[in-house]
């Protein structure tokens, strides 16, 4: 394995100039996206008085991600850089109409510029996915994944509290006008990326065909199916963790609702952290012995949260941040290495479908369970469903032959 990795390091990543100037548009557009994401809800709260609105903006950006394998067609039915910063120039475009957004009966208006912000970013990830599968080298995929894991959450860190702030001191046309620029600003970094890029797929006589493609190549490809569906079923797991978060925090002596901010700021630290070991851990591990490890971890860690000890939640939240981005970073490494490019952004964008799908789902389901199941029963039953996962994907993983030096 070592041989074949050749002096690969994640620094190498940094040094090539279309993976830096990626990650650098990551960065730009993930903080205004994170600033946006929160202050949409204090907005539409701020104007209707309502709770369940204000919840209602997250899910506005989320549920494009439902028809993720038709709006993942277009980045195959185009080149994906001009494709990226088109709708990066759009999207800074279209954000100012929300600056008429200054009652509640004009609320409508903040939940349609949400939808086609959500629809615009299924199709960003899968046209990023396949541009840069097909212009950075093989061998950085994995540090590359890692590094992008690590700019996303290390923004989800920072960018809500400026959103907020600047909200609670302007209003929320400086966070438009933030949000837009930093769109500007990220299509100015795809503008600069040289890449060489093959022509377009051409046209399926049948939409259908084209759209269900993404399916097939994922069932027809080893290596990365049950990475995916492991993905699947984890983050359906975490979507009854982050349903409970509240509960798991109400129920620890000397701790309000409040300490939920802690715990996700424990959490957002553990993914950038395991952001920057994925490099490493992937050329040293195979795909699925690294994410087998993640889950359990992960699993182990919602488990442990049905202790009512801070010092436990505290740890577990940790856990959850290290572990939970191990098969995620460890599929999407998968789908880049092994999708052919005429293909790769209809299966990137199915992929995600199938990965994040769940995770709302759950996040239902969990709402419910947790008014009639104790969690000392609903986190340890949770946490065993992760623990059989990782189970099953270890025990389908090939011997060790190096087959993931090439990430």
């Amino acid at each position: 394995m070592g041989a074949r990795t050749g002096g690969v390091r994640a620094g190498g990543v940094l040094r090539d100039r279309t993976a830096g100037l990626y990650l650098s548009a990551v960065v730009v557009s993930g903080f205004g996206t994170s600033a946006m994401w929160l202050a949409a809800g204090v907005w539409a709260k701020s104007l209707t008085g309502s709770d369940s609105l204000a919840a209602l903006t997250v899910f506005a950006m989320w549920a494009p991600t439902l028809v993720g394998p038709l709006l993942g067609t277009v980045a195959d039915r185009v080149r994906r850089r001009p494709l990226l910063i088109g709708c990066n120039l759009g999207m800074a475009a279209l954000l100012p109409l929300l600056l008429a957004v200054d009652s509640a009966d004009r609320v409508w208006i903040l939940f349609c510029v949400l939808f086609v912000y959500g629809a615009s970013g299924v199709v960003q990830d899968a046209a990023e996915t396949a541009l840069v599968a097909a212009s950075v080298d093989k061998r950085l995929l994995g540090s590359f994944n890692g590094l992008r894991m690590t700019a996303n959450e290390g923004m989800k860190l920072l960018a809500p509290l400026a959103g907020a702030g600047l909200y609670a001191r302007f209003g929320g046309g400086p966070v438009v006008l933030l949000d837009a620029a930093t769109f500007v600003l990220a299509a100015g970094l795809f503008a600069l990326m040289r890449v060489r890029e093959e022509p377009p797929a051409p046209r399926s006589s049948a939409r259908l065909a084209g759209t269900v493609e993404g399916f097939r190549r994922l069932r027809a490809a080893p290596a990365v199916r049950p990475l995916v569906l492991a993905a699947g079923v984890t983050m359906l797991v975490a979507g009854i963790n982050g349903a409970a978060v509240y509960a798991v925090a109400d129920r620890i002596p000397g701790h309000s609702p409040a300490f939920v901010g802690p715990l996700y700021a424990v959490q957002g630290a553990g993914s950038v952290v395991i952001g920057l070991l994925a490099g490493p851990l992937l050329r040293r591990l195979p795909e699925r012995v690294f994410a087998a490890a993640g889950i359990a971890l992960f699993a182990l860690s919602v488990a442990a949260r049905a202790l009512p000890y801070d010092t436990v939640a505290l740890a577990s939240a940790a856990g959850v941040g290290l572990g939970l981005p191990c098969v995620l970073i460890a599929a999407l490494t998968a789908v880049q290495r092994e999708i052919p490019d005429r293909v790769l952004g209809r299966t990137a964008a199915t992929a995600n479908t199938l990965i994040y799908v769940p995770n709302a789902v759950a996040l239902g389901l969990g709402a419910g369970l947790i008014a009639f199941v104790d969690l000392a029963v609903l986190m340890p039953a949770a946490g065993a469903a992760g623990l059989l996962t990782a189970l099953a994907l270890v025990r389908g993983a090939r011997p060790a032959t190096g087959n993931d030096s090439t990430v």
